[in-house]
């Protein structure tokens, strides 16, 4: 395997040979599996139209990501709609502010 050190090699082995104990506990693992239920509740489709160009660019940026370029399509409109994904001139200015710096270049 290429770019693996020597940790990784271990946690590897570790893994292959089954000597891996989890840490979780029940109410963790439960917790775990309710937020995996509740992102994974798709029950409606819905169909837009993108430029050639954008959908290119959101194909490579998943590749990037590792996933499905719908994944991360419903990914960035979760976060949008949930509060947690912000502009980045938003989270400029939501920086600068918090360290008294307003404007001030980085």
């Amino acid at each position: 395997m290429p770019n693996v050190d020597a940790y990784e090699r271990e946690v590897l082995a570790a893994f292959e040979k089954g000597s891996l104990k989890s840490v979780a506990t029940k109410s963790e693992l439960e917790k775990l599996r309710e937020a995996a239920r509740a992102t994974a509740v798709k029950d409606r489709r819905v169909n837009i139209r993108l430029s050639s160009i954008d959908l290119s660019d959101i194909q490579v940026r998943a590749l990037e990501e590792g996933m499905p370029y719908q994944t991360l399509i419903a990914s960035v409109l979760h976060k949008y709609v949930s509060g947690r994904l912000v502009e980045k001139t938003q989270a400029k200015a939501d920086r600068s502010t918090q360290t008294g710096r307003k404007g001030a270049a980085r």
